[in-house]
């Protein structure tokens, strides 16, 4: 993974000078019940994908993934852990991951609730596809 951006000042969440990987421990650390596992198994997830992917902390408290460009934010809400997926609209999705969202023109999100698997294969093809994506806007 290559170095962490650190993010802006964060005023809600007092994150200024702290890097964006540590937030997001303490977030999933601060969960301790199944929201926490979920964002947990997906950062990695995320990870394995992308070795060159760059965690980053925004908006008061959203961890997101980015190379060249956002790949997905990871929300956690009371009920379910959602992946917003910034350019999902354009993504392949064979395997049918995207549940939520999906009358946008531009974003795909995933909602995983309790006692629910994501197939962790599916996942990271759609974090490379966002990647290529991504890549193919810059040139």
């Amino acid at each position: 993974m290559k170095s962490v951006a650190k993010p802006k000042s964060d005023k809600a969440t007092g994150s200024e000078g702290v890097d964006a990987a540590r937030l997001i421990d303490a977030r999933i650390a601060a969960l301790a019940d199944w929201r926490g596992e979920v964002l947990a198994r997906v950062r990695n997830a995320i990870r394995e994908a992308d070795p060159d992917v760059v965690e980053t902390w925004k908006w008061r408290g959203v961890p997101v993934w980015e190379h060249a460009g956002i790949i997905c934010t990871g929300e956690t809400y009371k009920d379910k852990v959602k992946l917003t997926f910034a350019k999902g609209a354009a993504l392949p999705d064979p395997s049918h991951l995207f549940n939520s969202s999906l009358d946008g023109s531009t974003r795909r999100a995933i909602d995983i609730y309790e006692g629910e698997k994501i197939d962790a294969k599916a996942l990271k093809t759609l974090v490379r596809a966002a990647v290529t994506a991504n890549m193919a806007k810059r040139k």
